[in-house]
């Protein structure tokens, strides 16, 4: 195996100037503030309300960097249950384009609005029955022409010394779409629940989706025990389930209380050779904190964290008090909350 090269600092080698460096910010934050300054809310207004009264499908479509942009406001609608999609204008017309209906939209986000191969793409589009907007920078360009709707948005200058490279013009695509996707957002009355169901894998929608239930031990899982029972007889029960704990029961399965290993070693230190011949009864807790199993999962960490001190499980009972189950803090961390 090869090894890596050592990095040596160098007087010759090229240095970034903090100053530069900050005032490219403050230049970039200037033609932001001209975008914000100039954009017409009719236009947009208009934008956001046909996207809205959409029937179909709402597609976006660009080249190069545009494109990138496009692909990535198609996204945010989808996450926010609005039908959206990325159609690309070379695809689309070797076969994509077979997706489109005639209650669909197509978006042509363009920073010249003179890109070739979107203006080949609208006639295709047209023969569909698809409603076009063009997105545009430029005052006057062909797309503006022949799409049903066009919205500018106001282009200072690229922040690039050339006035080239398409850095401001994109951070304003992508300002404006993600900005008109959380209207629709609002308008459609998108619920926490609803949003959580569209982020099943991330960290935010398993907090909102996540019951207790679906999270906890059950069954032979569970560390139970009598009150009956002595304390030395129940350290393989104790140590083999891998909840810190005994689940202190009736007859009925009815929770008495909990005995934790924390409880072990303290009593074991106050009562020494004793221990042998006490109960579980004797020395559990009796007033465990519990939750119920259609509580949220993160409710129950919430409830394990809290004062007066944070505990690593919750005994999970129904409304007799009867025992379900048992929660853990390790097994709410494995299920990624």
């Amino acid at each position: 195996m090869g090894s890596l090269p050592v990095l040596t600092s160098s007087k010759s080698e090229t240095q970034i100037n903090p100053n530069d460096l900050l005032n490219l910010f403050k230049s970039q934050q200037k033609y932001l503030n001209y975008f914000f300054q100039n954009l017409d809310l009719s236009q947009t207004l208009s934008f956001t309300q046909t996207l809205l009264n959409s029937q179909g499908t709402i597609f976006f479509t660009g080249v190069g960097k545009s494109g990138f942009v496009a692909q990535k406001i198609s996204q945010t609608l989808n996450s926010l249950s609005i039908r959206s999609g990325f159609l690309s204008p070379v695809d689309a017309l070797h076969g994509d384009i077979g997706i489109l209906t005639s209650s669909d939209i197509v978006v042509f986000l363009s920073k010249s609005g003179n890109t070739d191969e979107l203006l080949r793409l609208v006639p295709c589009v047209k023969a569909k029955g698809a409603y076009l907007i063009s997105v545009t920078s430029t005052e006057t360009n062909l797309l503006m022409g022949v799409c049903d709707m066009n919205v500018h948005l106001p282009l200072e200058r690229e922040l690039c010394p050339f006035d080239l490279a398409p850095v401001t013009s994109t951070a304003i695509q992508m300002v404006f779409g993600d900005t008109v996707a959380i209207a629709l957002m609002g308008a459609r009355n998108l619920s926490k629940e609803e949003y959580a169901s569209n982020h099943p894998a991330g960290k935010i929608g398993k907090s909102l989706i996540f019951k207790v239930k679906d999270v906890m031990k059950k069954q032979d899982e569970l560390p139970v025990c009598k009150e009956d029972d002595l304390i030395m007889d129940q350290l393989v029960e104790l140590t083999s389930k891998g909840c810190g704990c005994l689940l202190v029961i009736d007859d009925d399965y009815h929770l008495i209380g909990t005995f934790t290993d924390g409880d072990l070693r303290r009593t074991l230190k106050a009562s020494g050779e004793g221990i042998f011949k006490l109960t579980v009864g004797e020395m559990c807790n009796r007033k465990p904190r519990t939750i119920g199993t259609d509580a949220m999962a993160v409710e129950a960490m919430q409830k394990m964290e809290s004062p007066p001190s944070p505990v690593q499980f919750l005994p999970v009972i129904n409304d007799q008090g009867t025992l379900i189950g048992i929660i853990t803090l390790h097994g709410l961390v494995s299920a990624g909350l």
